[in-house]
């Protein structure tokens, strides 16, 4: 005889996940933990009662989307908010099978022993495993019009999706990404090596920063392209000595074997992780849908949709390519492709050196890392025979060549502008005065022919967008 799960039992499950009605503050282990600096930007989302919306966090696995919850509550906890009006449920608990989010929530008032209406706190984490609940979370916002409702998961896209289908008017979208460099250097508490900025005009970056320590920030720069991804592994010497056990199979394979097939009904696994592991070997190269097809043996039919889908957890970026002109081309033949994460092929494959025959792509996945955290602004490379730009701002309005930039794991240019051809090339043709040039060491201006071109330690560049990108969002 098949017995279903007694509501005692969800109730008993529901108080275990929620300690702080008994103790006053979330578990030592959550509280010791340092927050993301994402954290100030998400706060006000849920303490804002009086439009009411539910807020939808979300990003790739390990990012820390479940720790912020936690801090979220301890913060909550810590301005007044009564404890036991804080509720807390995991979704893919098997406990809750089958029990919709409406029924979930009114045992969870019924297991504090409260009797309020209204001024609930209620966080769902992981509601993808949730089927279609954008419609049952729309329902609750409209219903309990008192109370605020946070969910939160890991399939980014398909979150995002059903947020925007569903939930207009009703949701606000958190995405939560990857660390960025300049969170790295907060986390890792080293600050203190930053040093001032200079400002320079250029669209999307205000403020240049520079450090005193360079060497040293060098170090970190390398440590963050092998494991800086995740907050979980810069701190921990024992995954960083094995980061593809903990990488790979945490997070890679459960979404490449289980939320991605699951989500998109694919049969065939085999053809998704040979994909995604020849991009991740080959992370800012130049592919078209034919040389792809060639290297991962995935077919041309199933590839594009199977890129979509890499794309959609966040996992990989494509980049869509101009010419010397600055004009976009009417197909998509070629397009390069970057991980949104440069750990994530350590991890795949071994850490690498500062010497490594693949630190430059690496370098340039990190750069581009940077700048994917900014939703407002889509980079371009520029790409034509014999000429290439690494990466290229539009103007929003004219969708003209503003500014462009070459990444190098180099000390060599700053000695020798002159070889600097396509970079050239590009900024005579389009009128621009100023690029920017990434190096090793050096920094500094130098002139070129009618270029002054500003070079920048990659370190401290990739710190700088970070810093920038998280400034900018906070005064958005």
């Amino acid at each position: 005889m098949i017995k279903n799960i007694s509501k005692k039992q969800v109730i008993e499950r529901i108080k275990f996940e929620n300690p702080w009605w008994v103790t006053g503050h979330i578990e030592d282990d959550y509280n010791d933990m340092s927050r993301r600096l994402y954290f100030e930007l998400f706060k006000p989302l849920v303490y804002e009662k009086d439009i009411r919306r539910a807020v939808v966090l979300m990003g790739p696995r390990r990012v820390g989307k479940t720790v912020m919850l936690f801090h979220m509550i301890e913060d909550m906890i810590l301005s007044g908010i009564n404890p036991k009006k804080i509720i807390f449920i995991t979704i893919e608990n098997p406990v809750y099978n089958n029990i919709e989010l409406e029924q979930l929530f009114l045992y969870a008032k019924e297991a504090t022993g409260l009797e309020d209406k209204n001024d609930w706190y209620i966080i769902f984490d992981e509601i993808q495993y949730f089927r279609n609940w954008e419609q049952h979370l729309k329902i609750l916002v409209d219903s309990y019009r008192k109370d605020k409702f946070v969910v939160s998961g890991s399939a980014a896209a398909a979150l995002k999706f059903a947020s925007n289908e569903s939930g207009a008017g009703r949701f606000t979208d958190f995405l939560l990404p990857p660390l960025t460099f300049n969170e790295y250097i907060s986390l890792k508490s080293l600050d203190s090596i930053i040093t001032g900025n200079r400002i320079k005009k250029q669209k999307y970056i205000c403020e240049f920063y520079s450090t005193s320590h360079l060497n040293e920030l060098n170090k970190h720069f390398i440590d963050y392209i092998n494991y800086g991804g995740y907050p979980e592994v810069i701190f921990s010497d024992k995954i960083q000595a094995n980061p593809g056990r903990y990488i790979r199979q945490d997070i890679v394979d459960k979404v490449l074997l289980r939320d991605l097939p699951s989500l998109y009904g694919i049969n065939d696994t085999r053809e998704l992780n040979s994909l995604f592991t020849t991009i991740a070997y080959n992370s800012g190269g130049e592919f078209s849908l034919e040389n792809l097809s060639k290297q991962s043996q995935v077919p041309k039919s199933t590839l594009k949709k199977y890129i979509d889908y890499l794309e959609a957890a966040y996992l990989i970026k494509r980049v869509k390519r101009i010419d010397q002109s600055g004009r976009r081309f009417k197909r998509d033949n070629f397009f390069k492709i970057y991980l949104t994460n440069p750990s994530l092929r350590s991890a795949l494959f071994a850490p690498i050196s500062a010497t490594d025959e693949m630190i430059g792509n690496m370098v340039e996945t990190a750069v581009f890392a940077q700048w994917m955290h900014q939703d407002w602004f889509t980079p371009w490379y520029a790409r034509w025979q014999n000429g290439e730009v690494d990466m290229v701002g539009l103007d929003d309005l004219t969708l003209k060549p503003n500014w462009a930039l070459e990444i190098k794991w180099s000390d060599r240019y700053f000695n020798k502008p002159n070889e600097l051809k396509s970079l050239y090339k590009f900024c005579k043709e389009n009128n621009l005065k100023d690029p920017i040039v990434t190096t090793i060491n050096n920094e500094g201006n130098k002139i070129y022919k009618d270029l002054e071109i500003q070079f920048l330690p990659a370190s401290a560049y990739a710190y700088t967008v970070g810093k920038n990108t998280l400034e900018r969002k906070k005064t958005k």
